[in-house]
């Protein structure tokens, strides 16, 4: 699947980079409105490879909308503690209030990518995922939520060449861990996690986008228009009408 995914696509022209983006932000800010009127959750599950830009679009994402009306939650290694449950336990306590946006800068998915290669979960365990992060993701859109996943992808040489990048730059060292430099040894093995998670796990009431992120300009544009394509056609599902949240022309 990965390999089908077109990297030459770009926004070269700055002006037209900020114009739509701009124009998708206010359409987010609205949307966001509808949201809290209506009160219906949104998660929003950002996934990719490491220095794909995740961080860059969820910050353009959110950065002109209501702070007060979202979450962002970075996904680390589970803690000690958190080992004693069941895997999902600790993002069913973060799911957002009916109302509010949910960002989670990794997630759940960890069950069948780093977990799988890294061999920290069993084979029978990683497989047995599959069905049940369906089962938590049906659960929730069932209720008052709307769900959408975004695979950030890139070449391992655009990798490779923002590794790099990060590691002479003073500002963005701090970005790049030994793990990443492991995880990339390992690239192969998370291109087929990767490619069955999405097969295994793309479903109508959440699916799975893949984001072209070699022109980051362009990754954060996409990002955007599918958040609020999507949002904008669960609303339309649910019969609510949204033309009121935006500026006429």
């Amino acid at each position: 699947m990965l390999d089908s995914v077109d990297l030459t696509k770009k926004i070269e022209d700055k002006k037209e980079y900020s114009k739509r983006l701009k124009k998708q932000q206010l359409i987010l800010l609205g949307l966001q409105r509808a949201l809290l009127d209506e009160k219906i959750g949104c998660i929003l599950v950002f996934e990719g490879w490491d220095a794909a830009g995740k961080g860059g679009a969820i910050k353009r994402t959110t950065q002109n909308i209501d702070p007060r009306g979202f979450e962002v939650h970075s996904t680390a290694a589970p803690t000690i503690e958190q080992k004693q449950y069941h895997y999902l336990q600790r993002f069913w306590n973060r799911m957002p209030k009916y109302g509010k946006i949910g960002i989670f800068d990794r997630s759940w998915y960890g069950r069948v990518l780093v977990e799988r290669v890294e061999e920290f979960a069993e084979e029978a365990e990683w497989r047995r995922a599959y069905s049940e992060i369906n089962d938590f993701e049906r659960i929730l859109s069932k209720e008052k939520y709307i769900i959408l996943k975004l695979w950030f992808h890139i070449s391992k040489e655009e990798q490779l060449k923002r590794f790099n990048e990060r590691q002479n730059d003073p500002m963005k060292s701090w970005k790049l861990t030994e793990e990443d430099w492991r995880n990339r040894e390992k690239w192969e093995k998370y291109k087929e996690a990767v490619d069955e998670m999405i097969q295994e796990t793309d479903k109508e009431n959440a699916e799975w986008h893949i984001i072209e992120g070699e022109d980051k300009k362009f990754a954060r544009v996409k990002t955007l228009e599918i958040i609020n394509r999507t949002i904008l056609k669960e609303m339309e599902n649910r019969n609510i009408d949204v033309r009121h949240y935006f500026k006429k022309e």
